[in-house]
C-alpha cells in the first residue's frame, strides 16, 4: 500500500491527520484479516512551497523540512498511528526520477524544451482521464493552467524543472537535460515503483489528489511499466469545518497540535473513526464535544469490568456474534461507523450488568487503535483538561434519563448516569427530583444504580 504524504513546510492540519488516522486503520484491518502488508507513506521534502518558506524564515531547507518531519512524528504518535514500514524522503530518490523520466522520453511520452524542462504529452497516454473521469476534450475546455510557450499543449505537465540562471543559489540537481529539480508528480511515481515494483495493491490518498495528481502518477507509472499502477484507489473525503471548507484565508484552518490543546489525541482519533473514511468529515466543537462523550461512555463501560478481564490476552473469538457484525462492517469497504457501532452495542450490554463483553469490547476496538489505556486512565486525563460539561448540558442528560426512566428504559438511565459520573457528575435522587454535584473522585468509581 502506498499513500502520498505530507509536503512538509509547515505543522499538519486537520485533513492530513484523516489521511494518516484512516489508512492505518485500513493496515490494521488487513493485518488483522491475516495479511502481510507492506505500507509505504512519502515525504515530499522539496517543493515550492518548502522553498519559499525556508527562504521567508531565513534558514536552509534541510533545518526547515527536518523540524516540520519530526513534528509530524509527534502529531501521529499522539494520534496512535503506527509508523510506515517505509517513509521514503523525495529528495532521495532523485537518481529513480531521471531513469523514470529518460524511459517515457525513449517511449515518445516526455519531451524537453529549449529552456531544459521537460513535459509529460498527455495526449500522447490513451488511458489519461481514467481514474477521474475527466476526458481531455473536457479538460481541454475547462483548462485554468498558464500560457507556456514551450509546451506542445496546454495540459502537459512538467516533470523537470530547469534551474533558473537569475537564481544561482536554487535546489537543483544534475540531469541529462540541465541542472534543475522534479515535478511533484514523478516524484510518487519513482518512489511508489522503487519501493513496490511497477504493480501493487493499494494506493490511497485524500480526495484532493485525485485529479491532477494522482491521474499523473498514472500516466507516468502506467506509461513507463505498461502495467496497471494499482490494483486499487482509495481516496478519503474532505475535511470542514463549520460546513464550510477548512481554509486559512476563512481564519477556520487548525493544525493538529492546535486540537490537541483542546482535545484528548484519542478523543480526535475516535471522531474521524466514526465517519465513514469516503464521507466529509465536518469539524466543529460540538461535534468534538459528542465524541468525547462517546468515547467516555465506553471507558465507563470497561471501567465496570474487572481489572484482571480487561488484561485478558485471548484472541477475538470471529464467530461471536459481535465480532462477526464488526468484521462484517469493515470488511464492506471499511465501514468504520457500523464497526463502531457494534462497540456501542457491546457497552451496553456491560452497563446492563453483563461485564463478561468487557475484554471484546477491548479487543475489537484495538482493532480501531481505540480503548487501549486502562479506563481510569482515560478518565482522569479527561478531567485533567478542565473541559467539564456546563450546567445547561448537566440539565439536558438529566432531562433525558427522566425521560427514558418513564418509558421504563432503565438501562439508557444507567447509562446517563454513569456518563455523568465519568465526567465528575454525582446525581443524587429525592423526592422532590434529582439533584446534582460536581465531585472529582466519583469519576473513577462509575455506580449502577438508575
Amino acid at each position: 500500500m502506498y499513500v502520498c504524504g505530507m509536503t512538509v513546510y509547515d505543522d499538519c492540519h486537520l485533513g492530513h491527520a484523516r489521511v494518516m488516522v484512516v489508512f492505518d486503520l485500513v493496515r490494521r484491518w488487513l493485518r488483522a484479516s491475516g495479511y502481510q502488508v507492506t505500507y509505504v507513506r512519502n515525504i515530499t521534502d522539496i517543493d515550492d512551497k518548502i522553498i519559499r518558506r525556508a527562504v521567508e524564515q531565513g534558514e536552509t531547507i534541510a533545518a526547515l523540512t527536518e523540524r516540520y518531519i519530526q513534528h509530524m512524528h509527534a502529531d501521529a504518535d499522539a494520534l496512535g498511528v503506527e509508523r510506515p514500514d517505509h517513509e521514503p524522503r523525495a529528495t532521495q530518490y532523485v537518481p529513480q526520477m531521471l531513469e523514470l523520466i529518460s524511459r517515457l522520453q525513449e517511449r515518445g511520452l516526455a519531451y524537453a524544451t529549449g529552456q531544459g524542462d521537460v513535459n509529460y504529452a498527455v495526449r500522447s497516454f490513451a488511458g489519461y482521464g481514467k481514474l477521474s473521469g475527466k476526458s481531455l476534450n473536457d479538460l481541454r475546455a475547462g483548462e485554468r493552467v498558464e500560457i507556456d510557450t514551450e509546451k506542445k499543449d496546454p495540459l502537459d505537465f512538467v516533470l523537470w524543472k530547469a534551474a533558473k540562471a537569475t537564481e544561482p543559489d536554487e535546489v537543483k540537481w544534475a540531469s541529462p537535460w540541465g541542472h534543475g529539480r522534479p515535478g511533484w508528480h514523478i516524484e510518487c511515481s519513482a518512489m511508489s515503483c522503487a519501493l513496490l515494483g511497477a504493480h501493487f495493491d493499494i494506493h490511497g490518498g485524500g480526495q484532493d489528489l485525485q485529479f491532477p495528481h494522482h491521474e499523473n502518477e498514472i500516466a507516468q507509472s502506467e506509461g513507463a511499466s505498461g502495467q496497471p499502477l494499482a490494483n486499487v484507489w482509495m481516496h478519503n473525503g474532505f475535511v470542514r469545518v463549520d460546513e464550510e471548507k477548512m481554509s486559512k484565508s476563512l481564519g477556520n484552518f487548525f493544525t493538529i497540535r492546535e486540537i490537541l490543546q483542546a482535545f484528548d489525541a484519542e478523543v480526535v482519533r475516535f471522531f474521524i473513526l466514526r465517519a465513514h473514511y469516503r464521507s466529509p468529515l465536518n469539524y466543529s466543537d460540538q461535534h468534538m464535544e459528542d465524541a468525547r462523550s462517546g468515547l467516555t461512555r465506553l471507558y465507563t463501560a470497561l471501567k465496570m469490568a474487572p481489572d484482571h478481564a480487561l488484561a485478558s490476552s485471548t484472541a477475538v473469538d470471529w464467530e461471536q456474534p459481535h465480532a462477526q457484525r464488526f468484521r462484517a462492517a469493515l470488511n464492506d469497504d471499511f465501514s468504520t461507523p457500523e464497526a463502531v457501532a457494534v462497540l456501542f452495542d457491546l457497552a451496553h450490554a456491560i452497563n446492563r450488568g453483563q461485564t463478561h463483553f468487557a475484554p471484546l469490547l477491548r479487543q475489537l476496538a484495538a482493532v480501531l487503535g481505540l480503548l487501549q489505556r486502562a479506563p481510569a486512565q482515560f478518565l482522569q486525563a479527561e478531567l485533567a483538561t478542565g473541559n467539564g460539561l456546563s450546567a445547561e448540558q448537566i440539565e439536558s442528560q438529566i432531562t433525558a434519563r427522566l425521560a427514558a426512566r418513564k418509558q421504563r428504559d432503565f438501562a439508557s438511565a444507567d447509562r446517563i448516569r454513569a456518563e455523568l459520573l465519568a465526567l465528575g457528575v454525582v446525581l443524587e435522587d429525592t423526592a422532590t427530583g434529582t439533584t446534582w454535584r460536581r465531585e472529582t473522585e466519583a469519576r473513577l468509581s462509575p455506580q449502577k444504580n438508575p
